[in-house]
């Protein structure tokens, strides 16, 4: 049985992956943190479960011998507190917080790299159809003439572009770099609204962010060639979507070592 402990545990997500956790065999809610909802009982966030307890304020009020893996969805400077603790204290964690600078990724790197440190799965998107989707886009890179993206999110989205679009584009640049395909080009000569065209991230590849109620999580990733077009969207409807890739990082986390990015290293993909 893995004790599992969520940082940000009354956020959306988090309260999402309290739940999936009680709602596994193999798994066991162990300790729930959240500094907005310290004092509150775990058995309200997790309905059915058989957990007692009540919400912590901060990670260092954890117990580490009470758990074996945390999983965290926060935000990027509390993320990159609670995981360094984690290394500190020798446990494994899983993380699909976004928006972290690279200078914190790479303290995370140095500190889940060490002798005897623990692993952590640090994941932009969760949802394997995300994972696909990217994955796909990679094959189709080289071979088409350019491409932009449009990731679309929930108005309460804190960042943008998200973490998956910023994560698609470097991969599609790898992936054209790798193959010697030629440089996008951008006709565009005059913005009559500034940033209309985006932000562009890796490889020159434009990148625009959408936020609306009612959205979740979705990424359109459009190429296209002289001709032709393909697009490949992917659409979380509901967090339950991110599920099943929380758990299967979670599961694997203890036999993995240093600082894992991305789910596809988890799936195999």
């Amino acid at each position: 049985m893995t004790r599992v402990a969520v940082h940000g545990a009354a956020g959306h997500m988090g309260a999402t992956v309290c739940r999936a956790v009680v709602g596994a065999a193999d798994l066991e809610l162990a300790a729930a943190v959240d500094p907005g909802a310290a004092g509150t009982a775990i058995a309200a966030l997790a309905p059915g479960g058989s957990t007692v307890g009540t919400v912590l304020g901060s990670v260092e009020e954890l117990d580490p011998e009470e758990f074996d893996v945390l999983v965290d969805f926060s935000r990027a400077d509390a993320a990159a507190a609670a995981l360094s603790w984690c290394a500190a204290a020798g446990r494994a964690a899983v993380s699909g917080t976004t928006g972290m600078t690279p200078g914190a990724l790479d303290s995370l790197r140095t500190l889940f790299g060490a002798p005897g440190a623990p692993a952590c799965v640090l994941a932009a998107n969760f949802s394997i159809s995300a994972v696909l989707a990217i994955r796909l886009a990679e094959i189709a890179a080289p071979h088409l003439d350019a491409v932009e993206i449009v990731e679309l999110h929930h108005a309460g989205k804190r960042d943008a572009p998200s973490g998956t679009a910023i994560e698609t584009a470097r991969r599609i640049a790898e992936a054209r770099a790798r193959a010697g395909a030629a440089p996008i080009e951008d006709g565009t000569v005059h913005e009559v609204l500034p940033g209309s065209r985006g932000a562009v991230a890796d490889g020159g590849i434009h990148v625009h962010a959408v936020r609306l109620p009612g959205l979740v999580a979705h990424e359109e990733i459009v190429f296209g060639a002289p001709g032709q077009s393909l697009t490949i969207r992917q659409d979380s409807y509901d967090r339950t979507s991110f599920m099943p890739g929380v758990l299967a990082a979670v599961r694997a986390v203890p036999r993995l070592s240093g600082l894992v990015v991305g789910l596809e290293q988890v799936l195999g993909i």
